[in-house]
């Protein structure tokens, strides 16, 4: 059985989104007590990560880190602007794959599903297949 679900988010500057209940949700939904879920974002200046949700300064140091990674540079030729967002989101990934047991997800004591804006302010959609 394949079920798939779609969210949309509303995003207002660069950050990244937890998006766990909406994940926990669509499992939920589908009724699927053991196996897979996939995470998938369809915009190439967003991604989808599984990081620590406990203490918020990890996502300002990851928002910084890629922000000195990925610079805004001049020489970059893209007529939107946004050259930057596309190397931030190319790194992070579209998608994440959770293990699903008991109908929960397996994630770690510290963990979250995250969804990365890195193009704001925008309007977002992003998938959730479980199977």
């Amino acid at each position: 059985m394949n079920m798939r679900y779609e969210y949309t988010l509303h995003t207002l500057h660069e950050d990244f989104y937890e998006i766990t209940a909406q994940v926990r949700d669509a499992i939920t939904k589908s009724g699927v007590a053991d196996g897979l879920c996939v995470v998938f974002c369809p915009h190439t200046t967003a991604g989808i990560i599984i990081n620590e949700n406990a203490d918020p300064d990890v996502v300002h140091d990851l928002l910084l880190g890629l922000a000195r990674a990925f610079p805004d540079r001049p020489e970059f030729r893209h007529g939107e602007g946004n050259s930057a967002a596309h190397l931030k989101a190319s790194a992070i990934g579209s998608s994440v794959t959770i293990l699903i047991q008991g109908g929960r997800p397996i994630l770690g004591t510290w963990q979250g599903i995250y969804f990365c804006e890195f193009d704001p302010p925008r309007r977002r959609k992003f998938f959730v297949q479980v199977q």
